[in-house]
């Protein structure tokens, strides 16, 4: 199995803080915007986000945690049941401005299925994509990224892992890996 090593420890971080300097720019003072992680590596991403953003401008910025399970288009067609995550959304979303965080965009099919989950807790007035990934070339959905870390060409057999601290990892590393 060949990997490709996408991002390192040092690069990640760089990469985490020029995403929360770009969204500072959009959002100034969060006064109407929250971030959303899509769980499970979506909300390492998005808590190191909120993370970075109070340590540049003093903003500590609402943040929830989207479980996507039962809103998979492929829940029931797969040999294992999926484990379901906890959903945390401590603020009321309606008219506000969510900045769905998740580490890579490759469908889109999980966006789609995070928008469908979110719609549960209200409408928001606009719905924004953070990614640490973008596998371009990819999507089976027309979505779109506003915020992207690094853009990576990859074809159906090569997969992108993403390791974090968080789970155990001594070092965050991201790879193209060719299955």
């Amino acid at each position: 199995m060949a990997k490709l090593h996408i991002l390192s420890s040092k690069n990640l971080d760089i990469t985490i803080s020029r995403l929360s300097q770009q969204i500072i720019e959009d959002h100034g003072d969060f006064q109407h915007s929250v971030l959303m992680g899509i769980q499970k590596s979506g909300v390492f991403l998005a808590e190191r986000i909120q993370k970075r953003i109070k340590e540049l401008s003093g903003i500590d910025v609402s943040l929830g945690k989207l479980d996507i399970t039962f809103h998979r288009d492929d829940f029931r067609r797969r040999d294992a049941p999926l484990a379901p995550n906890k959903t945390e959304i401590p603020f009321i979303i309606e008219d506000r401005n969510v900045i769905l965080v998740d580490d890579v965009l490759y469908t889109g099919r999980s966006i789609r299925a995070a928008m469908d989950a979110m719609l549960a807790f209200g409408r928001p007035s606009k719905v924004e994509l953070l990614t640490l990934v973008d596998r371009r070339y990819s999507r089976d959905l027309p979505i779109e990224a506003s915020y992207v870390g690094k853009t990576v060409n990859s074809i159906q057999s090569q997969r992108v892992i993403v390791e974090w601290t968080e789970q155990g990892f001594e070092e965050d590393n991201i790879w193209l890996v060719n299955q």
